[in-house]
């Protein structure tokens, strides 16, 4: 086709000679298409979209501004945002298909980041700098690289009048990185699920990681679920008094015997096909003794001694141990009024992760077991959102992202992975539309500064992971 013939026919020019799974740095210029690119992810960047000093509609304005000079119309095109949140809008956009059996397939991106002090940054957080094999800036690498990757797709296809079986649809929202903000997934798929409506999602979470500091790339994951987040409120009461005659009914001692009670308290052990994947795919390529335990606990059966001592190993991991279990954590503490006072109450948050297919409910009743102690309330405060489900791992999915992944970093393993933190795919999956994190994009173990100071993505995985990524979707687009 037109669009593979320029985009992917540049991928062996762009990767240069493979170095150990990496893309050689490219020493010659910029092509047209990837000049194009980069300048839209560096307007992306340089675009405010946190929500304290940004406005994500002001970047929608912008990206609808590039669609349309793409050739997309007004029947193309859906704007959406409310009234009391104008400026957490976002879009999306169309590109039809000629099947008319084939369902969708949905392209999904949040436009929102995390708000940065320039006070703070050694480099302008809103500048969009390319240094020592990096681009650095607020959203470089969570996650508007992919946005970039999907908004440049859409507009070259409709530009080159690519003809795809399946109908390509990009939502891009705001909200995924502020609880109480607009969400605009949320929002589609509880008030225009028809207009999203697709087979499947391709979202954030997935990618690749390397051995550090833009190294060797030693493995690539496929994002298939996560965790549900949920916050509790653990109180404990007290009339209180006057502090010179204290007694041992003390609402602020209740409350630390209660989180320590909580400190020591293991979720039990659980393990679904996307973590038993994990395990039975990363062991062998960790090696040693905890290599070995990870095989063995996706294999053994649950409570044999196999299993319980390859548990205790994987705890000594803290990214292990969650991916084994819902876990809790107290984040807030507050208590008493004066002080010459007895308090007469002090309360903590408890944030907690839980694992896919268990309720709310039940995780609050297990803290209020833990706690063991009637003078006390444990109460479900908020929740990120409805309970997770994990979407399941087909050949249709996996088969063409391990062919891609052994065709631009030879030797490097897919790995399906299970969140411990949250994506909006969580919204999708509510109503009926899987959502995946596909591989092709790589980041440093450190998390590149993602949420954090200087975040940076590595220039060469932003040029390699466009084009794994127009691959992987022209190749889903066309199945």
């Amino acid at each position: 086709m037109k669009h593979g013939g320029q985009l992917l026919a540049g991928a062996a020019a762009l990767a240069g000679v493979m170095v150990g799974g990496v893309a050689a740095a490219q020493d010659a210029p910029l092509r047209p298409d990837q000049a194009a690119f980069r300048a839209l992810y560096k307007e992306l960047v340089e675009t405010d979209s946190s929500i304290t000093t940004g406005s994500c509609t002001l970047l929608a304005d912008k990206v609808e501004k590039h669609l349309r000079a793409a050739g997309y119309g007004d029947a193309d095109i859906t704007r959406f945002a409310v009234p009391d949140h104008p400026k957490e809008g976002g879009l999306v956009v169309i590109l039809p298909g000629t099947s008319k059996t084939l369902k969708p397939i949905l392209l999904l991106g949040h436009l929102d980041v995390v708000v940065a002090k320039r006070e703070d940054w050694t480099r302008n957080p809103y500048e969009f700098v390319e240094e020592g094999g990096y681009f650095y800036g607020r959203g470089a690498s969570d996650m508007k690289a992919m946005d970039a990757i999907w908004i440049d797709m859409m507009a070259r296809m409709k530009k080159e009048g690519v003809k795809n079986k399946r109908t390509l649809k990009l939502a891009l929202t705001c909200g995924e990185e502020t609880s109480w903000a607009f969400n605009g997934a949320q929002y589609l798929a509880n008030n225009k699920r028809d207009l999203i409506d697709a087979e499947f999602a391709l979202n954030e979470g997935g990618g690749g990681r390397t051995s550090g500091s833009g190294g060797k790339v030693i493995v690539q994951n496929m994002h298939v679920g996560e965790k549900t987040v949920v916050n509790y409120r653990i109180e404990a009461t007290n009339p209180g008094g006057h502090s010179s005659i204290p007694i041992p009914d003390n609402a602020i001692y209740e409350l630390s015997d209660a989180l320590v009670k909580l400190r020591a308290f293991d979720f039990p052990l659980m393990l679904n096909d996307t973590t038993k994947a994990f395990f039975a795919k990363a062991g062998p390529a960790r090696g040693g003794d905890m290599g070995k335990a990870m095989v063995t606990i996706a294999t053994a059966p649950i409570g044999s001694p196999e299993s319980k001592a390859a548990e205790a190993l994987l705890n000594t991991d803290r990214s292990y141990h969650s991916m084994l279990r819902t876990t809790c954590v107290a984040t807030l503490l507050d208590g008493g009024h004066a002080n010459n006072a007895l308090p007469q109450r002090a309360g903590a948050n408890v944030n907690c992760r839980i694992f896919p297919g268990v309720p709310a409910e039940d995780v609050r009743a297990t803290l209020a077991k833990v706690i063991a102690d009637p003078k006390m309330t444990v109460k479900q405060v908020d929740d990120r959102g409805p309970l997770a489900k994990s979407p399941p791992l087909t050949p249709f999915i996996v088969g063409p992202a391990e062919r891609l992944v052994a065709k631009y970093y030879p030797g490097v393993p897919l790995v399906p992975v299970m969140s411990t933190g949250a994506t909006d795919g969580i919204y999708l999956e509510a109503v009926g539309i899987p959502s995946y994190g596909p591989p092709g994009l790589y980041g440093d173990p450190d998390g590149s500064g993602a949420h954090g100071l200087n975040e940076r993505a590595i220039v060469k995985a932003v040029y390699t992971g466009r084009e794994f990524l127009n691959e992987l979707v022209t190749e889903y687009a066309n199945k």
